[in-house]
C-alpha cells in the first residue's frame, strides 16, 4: 500500500481514509497559517466517518491527544472537528491563545465549527449571536436584557483543557471530564532552530488506539511484516503514564542512496518514549539523527488519526540528510504495511504468546491505566 507523503516545504498532503487515497474537493482545506509561516497541510477530513457495528468493547482511553498542528490555526480561525466520538469545535482567540470546546451551543444547539466567529477572546454563535469565552461561559446574548438561568454562570459548554507543546495543539480527553494527571512531554528538538520544520504524514486508520500502539512492542512481527534481519531487544523502562523502550537491533542500514543496504548488517538503536496513549517520540541513531513525535488521537471507539513528524539537524551532510530521508521513507512503508493487519485483525483478549513475542502482556497492563470503568 502506497503511504500518503509529503515534504515540509510543499505540504500537499492527500487523506487516506481507511487505507484509501481520496482527493479532498478544491478548497475544502480546513487550515490556513500565518503569513510567513509553514504551508499549510490539507487535513484528514474525521467528520466524514461513517457508522459501523462496533468491533471493539474498548472504551476510548484518557490522555493528551493532538487535534492539530500549531501552524494549522491562525488567529480568529475557527474549525469543526470530531474526536473522542463527539462533535468539537477547535479556535483560535484574537490573542493567539488555542482552544478545543463541545461544538454546539446550549441556545439551539448550532455547530460553532460551522459559520462561528472569533470576537476578542470569544467564539460567537452563527445562529443567534451568542458569545463564549474559551471557558465555555456564555459571555453575552446581544439581543436579551439577561441571560437565561442556565448560562447565566459557570461553565455552560465543555471546553477540554488546551495546550501548546511541540508545535502541536493538545486536548486532554478524560470520559469522566477529570483534570489532566499527567502532562504532554516537550521534545528540545522540535523547538531547537538548529532542526529542520517538520516532515508531516497522517492517516486515518479503522482500528483503536491500544490495538495500533502495541504493534511497537509485538516485535516479531517486525521480521514477518517488515522484513528485518532479527527480532529486535532492548530494555523497557515504566514510570506511571510513561514507558521508554531502548533497543539495539542487527539491521540493514541505510546508504547514501537513501536505500536499506541489504547485503550488511549494523547494530541500529532506537529509543522510543511514551507519554500516555497519545504521544511516542523516537530517536534514531543510525549513521545520522533523526527524532519524530507520532501522536495517535481517537476519532470514534473505532478510528484513529495517526500523525508522524520528522525533524532532523540542519548542520547534517548532504549524504547524511539521504539517508535520514530514507529513514522516513521505511518508517512511512512500515505504517502502510501494517495498515491491511490493523483494519482486518480482531482484538485477543486472551491471546496465545509464546517467548518470542516481545512484552505485549506487560504493555497491556500497563495500558490498562488509561481506561475508566
Amino acid at each position: 500500500m502506497a503511504a500518503p507523503k509529503q515534504k515540509s516545504t510543499e505540504h500537499s498532503i492527500q487523506p487516506m481514509v481507511e487505507g484509501v487515497l481520496r482527493p479532498r474537493p478544491i478548497g475544502d482545506q480546513l487550515f490556513a497559517p500565518e503569513q510567513g509561516g509553514t504551508p499549510a497541510v490539507e487535513k484528514i477530513d474525521t467528520t466524514t466517518i461513517g457508522k459501523r457495528a462496533p468491533r471493539y468493547e474498548m472504551p476510548i482511553p484518557l490522555g493528551w491527544f493532538c487535534v492539530a498542528y500549531s501552524d494549522e490555526l491562525a488567529p480568529g480561525q475557527v474549525v469543526p472537528l470530531r474526536y473522542f466520538g463527539e462533535d468539537l469545535v477547535l479556535f483560535r482567540t484574537e490573542s493567539k491563545v488555542a482552544q478545543v470546546m463541545d461544538a454546539h451551543c446550549p441556545h439551539l444547539g448550532a455547530h460553532l465549527g460551522y459559520g462561528g466567529h472569533i470576537n476578542g477572546e470569544t467564539i460567537a454563535c452563527p445562529f443567534h449571536g451568542w458569545r463564549f469565552n474559551s471557558g465555555g461561559e456564555c459571555v453575552e446574548v446581544p439581543y436579551a436584557s439577561r441571560k437565561p438561568a442556565k448560562v447565566a454562570t459557570g461553565q455552560c459548554i465543555y471546553s477540554y483543557p488546551t495546550v501548546e507543546r511541540n508545535h502541536m495543539i493538545w486536548a486532554w480527553y478524560h470520559p469522566q471530564r477529570a483534570a489532566p494527571s499527567f502532562e504532554v512531554e516537550e521534545v528540545s528538538e522540535t523547538t531547537d532552530p538548529n532542526w529542520t520544520p517538520y516532515d508531516r504524514f497522517e492517516w486515518s486508520i479503522r482500528t483503536v488506539l491500544q490495538e495500533a500502539a502495541e504493534n511497537g512492542v509485538d516485535t516479531a512481527h517486525f521480521v514477518y511484516v517488515h522484513s528485518s534481519a532479527g527480532i529486535p531487544k532492548g530494555v523497557v523502562t515504566l514510570d506511571g503514564p510513561r514507558r521508554s523502550t531502548d533497543v539495539v537491533s542487527q539491521n540493514s542500514p541505510i546508504n547514501e542512496h537513501g536505500k536499506r543496504d541489504l547485503e550488511t548488517l549494523m547494530p541500529i538503536r532506537l529509543l522510543t518514549k511514551n507519554c500516555g496513549p497519545g504521544q511516542t517520540m523516537q530517536w534514531f541513531y543510525y549513521n545520522c539523527e533523526t527524532v519524530m513525535i507520532g501522536t495517535v488521537t481517537p476519532i470514534d471507539h473505532e478510528h484513529i488519526h495517526l500523525r508522524f513528524a520528522f525533524t532532523q539537524p540542519k548542520a547534517q551532510s548532504s549524504a547524511e540528510a539521504v539517508m535520514a530521508k530514507g529513514i522516513i521513507d521505511n518508517v512511512v512503508e512500515q505504517v502502510g504495511q501494517d495498515i491491511p493487519i490493523w483494519e482486518h485483525k480482531k482484538y485477543q483478549p486472551k491471546p496465545a504468546l509464546c517467548d518470542g513475542d516481545g512484552p505485549i502482556a506487560q504493555y497491556r497492563k500497563w495500558f490498562q491505566q488509561f481506561y475508566v470503568s
